[in-house]
This record gives C-alpha cells, structure tokens and sequence, in this order.
C-alpha cells in the first residue's frame, strides 16, 4: 500500500488553481499538481442549493503532509469553506512511487526533512 494520497481542491478560477499548484511544487510540498476544468459543482451552501463554473487541482504528497499542504492552501485559499480533501494512492507503479518519495519533502511532525528513497 501507498504513503501517498492525492488531495482534490476546488477553485473559482483557473488562474486561482495555478497559483496554488505552483507555489505547492515550488515549495515541495506535493510532487505534482494537475489541473482540471472547468467543471460544474452543484452543493448546498446557507441554505441555498448553487450551482458554479470550478477548476479542480489534484495534488499528489505523502499522507504526512496532508496537514501542512491543507494549512497552506487553507490561508491562501478564497473560499470560506474550501473543498481539501485527500483520497489514498492504493496502488502506484515503482517508478512512479520512488519519484514521489524523492520529490515531495517530509513535513512529518511539525519537522522538516528531505525525503529519503
């Protein structure tokens, strides 16, 4: 099984999503950041069902990072409520798994380190 998860955020806007997707690879926080959009959201929000235009950032780090990358994205993000949520890597290929362990930096109990292969 995978130490790595892949966290789906929601934007209202494409240039919102590539800030963010940059200055988390950038920052080595996550591997990798794809964007996805537009896409149509439909969600209840006070009391009122809505429907909005989005962009969709997918974001692969490891399990030990999801707090530290959903602290960053929460201060930088515009929503009151931002949607940061992380679904596991159940499977990766070697390949593709060693370049996670080597590109993401560990931010594992509050101390920074760089990921060992």
């Amino acid at each position: 099984m995978s130490d790595f998860v892949q966290i789906q955020v929601t934007f209202p806007s494409d240039s919102r999503a590539r800030e963010l997707a940059e200055l988390l690879v950038e920052q080595r926080l996550v591997a990798c950041a794809q964007i996805l959009g537009p896409i149509t959201s439909f969600y209840n929000w006070n009391g009122h069902q809505e429907e909005e235009q989005e962009t969709l950032l997918l974001a692969k780090t490891s399990k030990g990072n999801f707090k530290e990358v959903s602290e960053f994205i929460s201060v930088r993000h515009p929503y009151e409520c931002p949607q940061i949520i992380a679904l596991p890597l159940v499977c990766a290929t070697g390949g593709y798994e060693q370049w996670l362990k080597e590109s993401v930096r560990s931010c594992q109990n509050g101390q920074e380190s760089e990921s060992k292969g």
